[in-house]
């Protein structure tokens, strides 16, 4: 997979104008709070489908007071050459995706470059809603399977058209049948290919020597094409009382246990949780790295601020060792001490609302 060896972005965020050029070491990204570290892995992750870390929509990306929309463009370099991408709104439109100069799809994103983040907001990924844990587990399995996104965007689709009947009180038998038939075909694959993805997870961490605890995940069952077709004809009725479809793929649930301790992660420390939310992105990224010869692109974004010495340590060593190119985000450059001879450190600071970057 192809490593990031230019990034501009225009009036994104508090970004007016900004140019990187990495060498494919990671990035140590340090300055104060505010400055505008985050916007930049922000931004690295809308190379890849879906509306980035954190969720935002596009009329929030563009930098104000202006409000003239927004653009990232990006030079990606790997095993095939360079590809450029670029993606971005003009002010009240919906975002454009262009590779190598011709429209494409958000879809297609995933077909350039794997990109796999942990951010603060995650912390509690173990204590909250499965939203965010599903989340999390087709963020993994789609690094695997590209494809995933389009079945994904298929079933929500058919879904929602459904959602539509029930709430309408309709019971019209064909156009039920013909929804629950696409929603099977689709969640059968979505199901398949998130088994698929802990099964890569799994063998990653159970071959690895490393200093994080090795977390065993496990999605509720799925029920195949033939279960779900049946369950949707089923529960019509029920889902026309609540006004929504109540079981299927987009109800299951990720669940991790501390395999040393056989301990739910949502009952480890804060500590712990921690360090298994590192683990599997490690196990995910050194699984891709053996699937095709590269590991993704990693955003960590305040994660050594959270770690001991020892750990933080461990972190860089694994790091350097998948020859990854990593965007880390820290107050100081401390933090970055034992990675220092190993990447770039960039500089962010912030003045009257326009972040700008030094490149130390």
């Amino acid at each position: 997979m192809p490593v990031i060896t230019g990034l501009t972005l225009s009036h994104f965020r508090s970004h007016k104008l900004l140019r990187l050029t990495p060498d494919g070491r990671p990035l140590a990204i340090f300055g104060p709070n505010g400055a505008g570290k985050t916007n930049i892995l922000e931004a690295v992750s809308l190379l890849s489908p879906g509306r980035g870390l954190r969720r935002a929509a596009s009329d929030e990306l563009s930098r104000k007071p202006e409000g003239l929309g927004w653009k990232i463009a990006a030079t990606l370099e790997g095993a095939g050459g360079l590809q450029e991408v670029e993606t971005g709104a003009e002010a009240g439109a919906a975002r454009q995706v262009r590779i190598d100069g011709k429209s494409s799809t958000q879809v297609a994103l995933g077909r350039v470059a794997a990109v796999l983040w942990l951010v603060p907001s995650m912390d509690r990924l173990w204590l909250e809603g499965a939203e965010g844990r599903r989340r999390f587990l087709d963020r993994m399995t789609l690094s695997f399977e590209p494809g995933h996104a389009e079945a994904v965007l298929d079933y929500e689709k058919a879904m929602r058209e459904r959602n539509r009947l029930l709430k309408d009180q309709l019971s019209d038998e064909a156009w039920y049948r013909a929804l629950e038939d696409r929603m099977a075909i689709s969640g059968a694959i979505i199901e398949a290919n998130r088994e698929a993805a802990l099964e890569r997870i799994a063998v990653a961490q159970a071959g690895a020597r490393t200093s994080f605890p090795i977390a065993d995940l496990e999605v509720d069952a799925g029920l195949g094409q033939e279960g779900l077709r049946a369950a949707f004809a089923a529960g019509r009725r029920r889902d026309m009382q609540a006004g929504r479809t109540l079981i299927g793929p987009h109800r299951a649930d990720l669940h991790a246990t501390f395999a040393a301790k056989g301990m739910p992660a949502r009952q480890c420390s804060t500590g712990e949780q921690k360090a298994l939310l590192i683990s599997v992105i490690l196990a995910n990224s050194r699984a891709l790295n053996e699937d095709r010869g590269a590991p993704p692109l990693l955003l960590l974004d305040e994660v050594a601020a959270h770690l001991d010495a020892a750990r933080r340590a461990a972190l860089y060593e694994e790091i350097t060792a998948l020859k990854a190119q990593a965007w880390m985000t820290g107050t100081g450059i401390e933090l970055f001490e034992d990675l220092r001879d190993r990447a770039a450190l960039v500089k962010v600071t912030e003045t009257g609302g326009v972040s700008d970057v030094e490149i130390c």
